[in-house]
């Protein structure tokens, strides 16, 4: 019986061990070079064609010259909400009106320009009366690699839907135009996509085809910029929430040391001023967090609450000391606003005024939900608001007892009380509230 048992076995060992001996195994043969190509060339053309739907030319009217003759201009954004938003560029769509938007499909739509930030030349438009529109899904632009793939989508004048593709050649980058606007970011995506005159504005997508950048600048050599996806979404965000980007600043001029930041200069007046901060001293940690590059100073302190007061370490002639000082909003003609100079409230008090929009009180520190009226941008030197002492950032509420609830309001009161000698404004600011009379 053992014996039958054992040639059994043996047997079937025999029969699971031949197929083997019989039939090798095929080797697995290496795609051709044509193959790689193709599948390549196949996946490239799957973005493009996914990608196109989303990718939106835009057509405007811009005034030119003195006499603000119109002339239409035009340039290239991407759908990235199905509310309707658009990114584009800000240089794209600054000082333009009527907007069209035409689709893939060749519909044509109306736009409303909801906000642009000249600083990140970041701006968001929105289509009205469309529904189910194609979006583009934004990628985390952490991890954007250099070397990775890149393709670019836009719509140079006269070709429309035009691609180009590269790699990224560099992350992080820095570009300064010459212009008075306060320079701070390094958020560039440096790629060999090409983007012709007409493409900003466009998407520039990795090889999933989520957008990695928008296309933004061509400054030559070969390569091009991008505003990389983390920073547009942020700045997009907040212009759907406010309609501007609102900055803290830091008025002192410094600059990097191995210490941390030295003072080059403290300006009269100003909150670094008023604070007690000197020239050559070093600014070691603010707000409880050690102080090292000049760029990531300047961005904790642009996204830090406007008017909260803070401490600052500093190293006087090698001595630690504690100052403190109350963070302002950058100046208007630093992030590319103007004030309107024909404004009966410039021309009269010397107020350039903006609405409190919503949620915008989240930047203030002394602001609430509940608050409602005016925000004090600028104040002329020499005029009556700049002699009553009403300080930039004030919320005024109301004026002579009638409240205030956005600049049209001030400037009918102005406009039909001509003859009044003094106006008393209600008033909310960091100090508290307050009433302020203004001599005419």
């Amino acid at each position: 019986m053992k014996k039958r048992t054992f040639h059994i076995t043996v047997l079937l060992l025999f029969v699971a061990v031949l197929p083997s001996y019989a039939a090798p195994p095929q080797q697995q043969t290496q795609p051709s070079d044509l193959e790689v190509l193709s599948a390549f060339e196949n996946a490239i053309a799957k973005v493009v064609d996914q990608s196109k739907p989303a990718v939106v030319s835009l057509s405007m009217e811009k005034a030119v010259g003195e006499d603000n003759n119109t002339q239409s201009g035009g340039g290239s954004g991407f759908i990235f909400d199905q509310s309707g938003y658009i990114l584009t560029n800000a240089h794209v769509v600054e000082g333009a009106k009527n907007f069209r938007v035409e689709l893939f499909d060749d519909s044509i739509y109306d736009a409303q320009w909801v906000g642009a930030d000249k600083l990140t030349d970041i701006a968001v438009l929105k289509i009205e009366g469309a529904e189910a529109l194609p979006m583009l899904r934004i990628a985390d632009s952490s991890d954007v690699r250099v070397g990775q793939f890149a393709i670019a989508i836009g719509h140079p004048i006269g070709f429309r839907y035009t691609v180009t593709s590269g790699i990224v050649g560099g992350i992080g980058r820095c570009f300064h135009e010459k212009n008075d606007l306060f320079q701070y970011h390094h958020n560039y995506i440096q790629t060999d996509a090409w983007i012709n005159p007409g493409s900003s504005g466009g998407p520039l997508l990795n090889i999933k085809g989520e957008v990695i950048g928008v296309t933004a600048l061509n400054p030559g050599e070969g390569s091009t910029l991008a505003v990389d996806s983390g920073l547009a979404k942020k700045i997009a965000h907040q212009l759907i929430a406010h309609g501007s980007i609102i900055r803290g600043y830091f008025d002192a001029h410094l600059h990097s040391v191995s210490q941390g930041l030295a003072v080059v200069e403290v300006g009269p007046g100003t909150a670094a001023a008023r604070s007690g901060l000197q020239r050559d001293d070093i600014l070691v940690e603010f707000d409880g967090e050690k102080v090292s590059a000049l760029s990531a100073f300047e961005r904790r302190v642009m996204e830090y609450p406007i008017g909260k007061r803070c401490a600052l370490k500093v190293l006087r002639q090698g001595q630690e000391i504690t100052r403190h000082v109350v963070i302002d909003e950058m100046p208007l003609e630093l992030v590319g606003r103007t004030v309107k100079t024909e404004a009966a409230a410039w021309q009269t008090l010397g107020l350039a005024v903006r609405k409190l929009a919503a949620d915008t009180h989240q930047r203030y520190a002394y602001l609430t939900a509940e608050d409602r009226g005016i925000l004090v941008e600028k104040v002329k030197k020499g005029s009556p608001g700049f002699k009553a002492k009403i300080p930039r950032g004030a919320l005024i509420t109301a004026i002579n007892g009638q409240d205030i609830v956005d600049p049209q309001t001030l400037e009918t009161f102005l406009q039909t009380e001509q003859d009044i000698s003094e106006i008393t404004f209600d008033m909310k600011g960091i100090h508290g509230r307050e009433k302020v009379t203004i001599q005419l």
